[in-house]
């Protein structure tokens, strides 16, 4: 079982937090880009509606990867707590 709960906690530091905090500077890139649309072509009626929709989904996007990196990490330390490894958002206190 030590074996199991070092690979799981190298596979989360090492590939899926990596991967998490990637794809949520993608979405805050996107909600920036939005924000830069909106105001950028604020007389355009198109590009304002475009940007509203980058800001949305890049919103959107951020709420689910770090909903994702909360409920991974919770999950890992509900299952297995005492694996150094495994790196918690918060400490709660016991």
């Amino acid at each position: 079982m030590v074996v199991l709960d070092q690979f799981l906690g190298k596979v989360v530091v090492e590939i899926v937090n990596p991967i998490i905090l990637l794809l949520a500077g993608a979405a805050f890139v996107l909600f920036i880009w939005g924000v830069f649309e909106f105001i950028a072509h604020a007389a355009d009626e198109t590009k304002r509606t475009e940007g509203k929709r980058a800001i949305l989904w890049g919103l959107i996007g951020l709420v689910i990867m770090f909903g994702a990196y909360g409920i991974i990490n919770f999950a890992l330390k509900a299952v297995f707590p005492d694996n150094p490894n495994v790196k918690p958002v918060t400490k709660i206190s016991q």
